[in-house]
């Protein structure tokens, strides 16, 4: 459903890990935070794979996006994404296959180049010790679209020699949308030539986003996939009662940044621990740069950012991430991002875990 912002809204969330707690803690309140934001009307729900990051527990979202859409109803729920370099692509199609024949019409495939970790662990998860960068992905993405639903009359699977072809079993038998997520051009431009719909990581890097967008609006070729280019932009962001509490929920973000530009690897801290830290010059430049350009703030605030950024990319759809240690708190960011968006809540709504 189209807000009263002109966009559809959308939820992703990487179930971050807080000092003195776990990641077992997160993943739970990733499934409650889920059936809230299905209440209130969200369009979808993804999850974005990473690999030996203490303070990230979205290491497997095939698995999780099945626990989700099993206690939701509403919303579609996948991956943002699945690092396709990372698997074999006839193994993401089994498990999104088998997703969406379990929850029929309510499941997404996002595709990323990117290993969602350190070259070490990206090592250790494609058993090789070739290059890593995605040169591949392309060919990747040809065969994970050749394993769902085809045009009329066409075959299904890839060929696998003599005497047949290699089927993706549940997959033939499901259409998928397939996304493709990215950071720069290079996804937006191959999204644009397959006439597939693209997701820009905004949260990663803000001051690429509106060239991003343009090439893929402006290279889009009609697909049996879409007809026309359709795109969405993912951000930080938390709305709370006033400006203050909202950029004062940031600081957790902005503190563990810092400290990944310092090579470690922590648990995201409070926010008031992290409002005290000090930040070299160099980290504080790298820091502002990202995180001003995210929607931090009180509903007015909100809403004007939002309004900003949707108007000057273009965009169909806002997905908000919200890294927020209070899981009430976090809850209520999505209730006060809804009502300032105008959503509706389901007639049969969950009721909120």
């Amino acid at each position: 459903m189209t807000t009263a912002l002109g966009i559809k809204l959308s939820a992703l969330d990487t179930a971050p890990v807080w000092q003195g707690s776990t990641a077992t803690a997160s993943l739970r309140n990733t499934i409650r935070l889920a059936r809230a934001v299905d209440r209130l009307g969200y369009h979808r729900f993804w999850l974005a794979e990473h690999h030996n990051m203490p303070s990230l527990s979205t290491s497997s979202p095939a698995i999780l996006a099945g626990q989700i859409a099993g206690v939701t109803k509403h919303l579609r729920v996948g991956a943002g994404g699945v690092m396709l370099p990372n698997h074999p692509p006839l193994v993401v199609a089994e498990q999104f296959g088998t997703l969406a024949a379990l929850h029929p019409g309510r499941v997404d495939l996002g595709l990323g180049r990117a290993p969602g970790t350190d070259a070490l662990t990206a090592r250790a998860l494609r058993r090789q010790t070739g290059p890593l960068g995605g040169s591949d992905f392309p060919a990747q993405v040809a065969e994970l679209l050749q394993y769902f639903a085809p045009p009329p009359g066409a075959g299904r699977g890839v060929p696998a020699g003599e005497p047949g072809l290699v089927s993706a079993v549940p997959a033939g038998e499901q259409t998928v949308p397939v996304w493709l997520l990215g950071s720069s051009g290079y996804s937006a431009q191959l999204a644009a030539a397959l006439g597939l719909p693209f997701a820009y990581a905004h949260h990663f890097s803000p001051h690429g986003t509106m060239a991003a967008l343009d090439a893929y609006r402006s290279e889009f070729r009609p697909s049996q996939y879409l007809s026309e280019p359709y795109s969405m932009v993912a951000v930080f962001g938390a709305v709370a009662e006033d400006d203050a509490r909202g950029e004062l929920l940031s600081a957790p973000l902005r503190m563990i940044t810092a400290q990944s530009l310092r090579g470690q690897n922590p648990y995201f801290p409070p926010a008031e621990e992290a409002a005290r830290f000090h930040f070299a010059p160099e980290e504080r430049a790298v820091v502002d740069q990202m995180y001003d350009l995210q929607i931090f703030g009180g509903p007015e605030t909100v809403r004007q950012r939002i309004t900003e950024l949707t108007k000057a990319s273009g965009v169909n759809e806002l997905m908000v991430l919200s890294v927020v240690q209070d899981h009430e708190e976090r809850v209520r960011s999505y209730e006060l991002l809804a009502e300032l968006a105008g959503l509706r809540a389901p007639e049969d709504a969950v009721t909120s875990g």
